[in-house]
């Protein structure tokens, strides 16, 4: 029979997968709206807190998603989940507007088949999110009526992974990651025309555009530790993550307003799921930490896409440009032995995070800048509870453009068990 934490186990990890496809939004973001989306680069919980750092340091009591060699500092069994919240203040120079969005961030279960050996790793994340809602208001050249487009955008790239982390040799771990790639992308234009003293103009009009992927990927990593002395040690990573050519399937159409969806009604039928594939550049990363054992770890990381060889489905004309992000993060442990303080047994954690984002837009570079905080809270011996905060801001209202100041929150639990591949003697 089950132990009672088992079954609780499972029955989280049943109810997680339920609501997964319904709320699996993690974005609020304007710039979502270019290529495929927004990326995720940070990580789970724990990493976000630090400036997403992952790819040089992993715990014992969370999963590491973003190098899979880390795998292998898992010793117990581990399940984490989180759910994610961002909201955004948006200003384009002369008002501003506030938006929001979140959901299911991740699902992440990592299982110790031999202990300090080998660990097999799997669950749900999202790599890209899209999000947003904009109303242009424009005039409309040698015509007295004036144009309103209504644009939202709603999905992304999720994926489900299974991860192999192995320990090669002494302080040498290497990783395997191979993930299907699964969602869709639903995007709307609506255009309504008006006159100066705000009657309707014409019938209201929509371009409906639905993009749907199907593939696999995978993501190397490989980690190495120093021992310095006998109470600290110098942490070593790298990351490379190969997408390539996403295969997918395209449907667009301009119609009147509400017929856009359907393929059967009138109107100009763009693409009738016409298969096709978008080209996601490789990704690198590289990161060193100093761990002051039990106590301190201080890291830096980076990772770069080249934007520049993206593809789009249906081929849209977008330029963007290099991705480059950094992150400095800080991680601290006050007593990790206190018995009556589950405060002093916590992990608190503080980060620095620079992205220069693949957008480029009106001869700008849109970059973004955020400081995290976060900590793991024990809830009883070995579980904990996760949470990460950033404060931030993306992009400039220089040039047209529009700036994002932003709080994202991601609040999680990790489940850890010690006893799940013990045989039990008494029940």
């Amino acid at each position: 029979m089950l132990s009672k934490i088992k079954l609780q186990l499972l029955g989280v990890l049943c109810t997680l997968f339920l609501f997964t496809e319904t709320q699996a939004q993690t974005s609020a973001s304007t710039y979502s709206a270019l290529g495929i989306g927004e990326f995720n680069y940070s990580g789970l919980t724990s990493n976000q807190g630090m400036g997403g750092l992952g790819i040089s340091y992993g715990t014992p009591w969370n999963p590491n998603t973003v190098n899979p060699a880390l795998s292998t500092k898992n010793t117990i069994f581990n399940f984490e989940a989180a759910l994610n919240y961002k909201k955004i203040a948006a200003n384009n120079g002369t008002e501003t507007s506030d938006v929001d969005g979140g959901g299911l961030s991740y699902i992440a279960i990592s299982l110790p088949v031999k202990v300090n050996k080998f660990t097999v790793g799997f669950g749900l994340n999202q790599i890209t999110s899209v999000n947003y809602r904009l109303r242009i208001q424009s005039t409309v050249e040698n015509a007295e009526v004036r144009a309103f487009n209504d644009i939202e955008g709603d999905g992304g790239i999720s994926e489900a992974y299974l991860s192999l982390g192995m320990i090669v040799a002494k302080n040498l771990s290497l990783g395997l990651q191979g993930s299907y790639l699964f969602g869709s992308t639903i995007r709307t234009d609506q255009l309504a025309l008006f006159s100066d003293e705000g009657a309707p103009v014409g019938n209201v009009t929509e371009y409906y555009e639905r993009l749907t992927v199907s593939d696999v990927g995978i993501k190397a990593g490989a980690y190495y530790f120093i021992p310095l002395n006998t109470k600290s040690k110098l942490h070593l990573g790298a990351i490379y993550q190969h997408l390539g050519d996403v295969n997918g399937k395209a449907f667009a159409k301009l119609a009147a307003f509400g017929q856009a969806s359907d393929p059967d009604s009138d109107g100009d039928l763009i693409a009738n799921d016409e298969p096709g594939s978008i080209y996601i550049p490789n990704r690198y990363g590289f990161g060193v930490s100093y761990e002051k054992n039990n106590k301190f770890v201080i890291g830096l990381e980076g990772q770069y896409q080249d934007f520049k060889k993206f593809r789009s489905l249906l081929d849209d004309p977008l330029r963007l440009q290099e991705a480059i992000k950094v992150g400095l993060g800080f991680q601290f442990s006050p007593d990790y032995l206190s018995v009556d303080s589950p405060l002093k047994r916590g992990t608190y954690r503080v980060g620095l995070e620079y992205q220069q984002t693949p957008y480029y837009l009106n001869e700008t570079n849109i970059n973004d800048l955020g400081i995290n905080f976060g900590a793991s809270l024990p809830v009883n011996q070995l579980s904990l509870l996760n949470f990460a905060v950033k404060v931030g801001q993306r992009g400039t209202t220089d040039n047209g453009l529009i700036r994002e100041n932003y709080v994202n929150v991601t609040l999680g639990l990790s489940l850890n068990d010690n006893s799940w591949f013990f045989k039990r003697v008494f029940d």
